[in-house]
């Protein structure tokens, strides 16, 4: 790795971070995901359109 900086971390800190990703990862990215789809449903997949 290039940055092999050591950063600490408190147990809650680290508990809010998992949450944090859990909900990426469950919620976020399924909802992400669909827009996906709905865009391309409509041929606009251009961030730009």
């Amino acid at each position: 790795m290039e940055n092999d900086k050591v950063v600490y971390i408190t147990q809650e800190g680290l508990n809010r971070l998992q949450a944090e990703l859990e909900v990426l990862r469950n919620k976020r990215r399924p909802e992400v995901a669909e827009r996906i789809r709905q865009a391309k449903e409509f041929g606009d997949i251009n961030e730009n359109a």
